[in-house]
C-alpha cells in the first residue's frame, strides 16, 4: 500500500509539474523541445507494448511513425478533408497496414521477426522517398495545417499545441496502464516470458501478438500525425533507421517494459542531445559507450534498475524483520522453559 502511494504521489507531481512547465519557463525553444519529447515519448510507448510487455522486437515502428504523419498531411492538403478526420483516418490506415504486415511478420519469431520488420521500415521509406507526386519526395512536405479549433478551444499558438500533445500523452499512459493491467496485458506478459508454455495453457499467441502489434502501431500512427501537425514539415528521413534506433535508445536507457521508462528515458536523452549540440557529429562518441555500459550493467534500463533495487531493498527488509521476528521468538521460549524450571525447583 506505501508502494502503491508513493507512486500516485510521483505521478501527481509529475503531471502538476508538465501542466506549469509553460508558466515555470516561458521560453519558446524549451517549450518547443518539451512538446517533440511528448510526442516521441507516444512512439515510444508503442514501442514498449509490442517489444517490452509482449517480447518482440519491431524495428518498423519509424515507417510507421511516417506514415501516420503522411496520411495526416495527404488526407489534409491533397484530399481536402477536416483535419480531426483525417487525424482519425491516419490512424485507422496505419493499423489496417500494420494488420497486413503484422500477418505476415509475426509468422517469424526472434531475430528473423527483427530482421523482417527491418526490411519493411527501409521499404516504407524507399516508398516516402522515391513516390514524389504522392509524399514530395527528397522536397518534402509542406503546407501542413495546424489542429483545427474544438469549439472556443484554439491551437494556434505553441503553448496550445503543447497541452494539447501533453492530453494525448496523458491518455495513451492512462490506456496503456489498463492494458496492462488488464487480462490481456497478463497474457502479453505470459507470451514473453514463455510462448511456448503460453500456448500449452491455452492462450492464442497469434491472435494477441497480433492485436498487441496493431495496437503498437496505432500508439506510433498517432504520434507521426501530431508531430506532422506541430512540425507541419515533413520530409523522408523520418522514416529512415536512424529514426528507429532513436526510438529504441529512448526506450532501453528509461526501461524496457515498463510504465515509466518511455517518459524518463526520452526527456533524458532528448535534452542531452541538445546540450551536446555543439558536438554534431561527435556526439555518438558518448553516447555509444554509455549506452553500451547502459545495457551491460543495467539491461532494464533507469526505471527497471530502480524497481530491482527496491525490490531488493523490500527483501532485505523483509528478511530482517523475519530474523528479529525469530530471534523474539526464541528468546519468549527460552524465557518460559527458565520460568518454568524455577517453578518445579521451588
Amino acid at each position: 500500500m506505501t508502494v502503491v502511494l508513493k507512486q500516485k504521489k510521483w505521478l501527481i507531481l509529475a503531471v502538476a509539474f508538465a501542466l506549469i512547465f509553460p508558466f515555470l519557463i516561458p521560453n519558446n525553444y524549451y517549450l518547443h523541445m518539451m512538446t517533440i519529447s511528448f510526442i516521441w515519448m507516444i512512439a515510444v510507448y508503442g514501442l514498449n507494448l509490442f517489444a517490452g510487455y509482449t517480447g518482440y522486437l519491431s524495428l518498423a515502428h519509424a515507417g510507421f511513425f511516417a506514415i501516420g504523419a503522411y496520411t495526416l498531411a495527404i488526407l489534409t492538403v491533397k484530399a481536402g478533408l477536416h483535419f480531426w478526420l483525417s487525424f482519425l483516418l491516419s490512424c485507422l490506415i496505419s493499423c489496417l497496414i500494420g494488420l497486413i504486415i503484422g500477418l505476415v511478420a509475426l509468422r517469424t519469431k526472434e531475430h528473423f521477426f527483427a530482421i523482417y520488420t527491418l526490411c519493411v521500415g527501409y521499404i516504407i521509406y524507399l516508398v516516402i522517398d522515391k513516390w514524389d507526386s504522392l509524399t514530395g519526395g527528397v522536397r518534402g512536405f509542406i503546407g501542413i495545417p495546424v489542429p483545427a479549433n474544438i469549439g472556443p478551444i484554439s491551437f494556434q499558438t505553441p503553448v496550445s499545441q503543447y497541452y494539447l500533445v501533453l492530453f494525448f500523452l496523458l491518455l495513451v499512459i492512462f490506456v496503456m496502464h489498463r492494458i496492462i493491467y488488464s487480462l490481456a496485458g497478463r497474457t502479453y506478459i505470459a507470451i514473453r516470458n514463455s510462448e511456448d508454455l503460453a500456448l500449452a495453457i491455452g492462450i492464442s499467441t497469434m491472435k494477441n501478438k497480433l492485436t498487441s502489434f496493431v495496437l503498437s502501431v496505432f500508439f506510433t500512427s498517432l504520434a507521426g500525425a501530431l508531430y506532422a501537425s506541430f512540425i507541419r514539415f515533413l520530409g523522408p528521413d523520418i522514416s529512415y533507421i536512424s529514426v528507429m534506433f532513436d526510438l529504441l535508445t529512448y526506450l532501453l536507457v528509461g526501461g524496457i517494459g515498463t510504465m515509466a521508462g518511455p517518459v524518463v528515458g526520452t526527456l533524458l536523452i532528448t535534452f542531452l542531445s541538445q546540450q551536446l549540440q555543439f558536438l554534431q557529429d561527435y556526439r555518438m562518441l558518448i553516447f555509444g559507450p554509455v549506452l553500451t555500459l547502459l545495457v551491460i550493467f543495467y539491461p532494464q534500463g533507469i526505471v527497471g534498475g530502480v524497481i530491482r533495487w527496491r525490490a531488493r531493498q523490500a527483501e532485505k527488509s523483509s528478511n530482517r524483520q523475519a530474523q528479529t521476528a525469530h530471534a523474539a521468538n526464541h528468546f519468549v521460549v527460552a524465557r518460559h522453559s527458565g520460568n518454568e524450571k524455577q517453578v518445579k525447583e521451588g
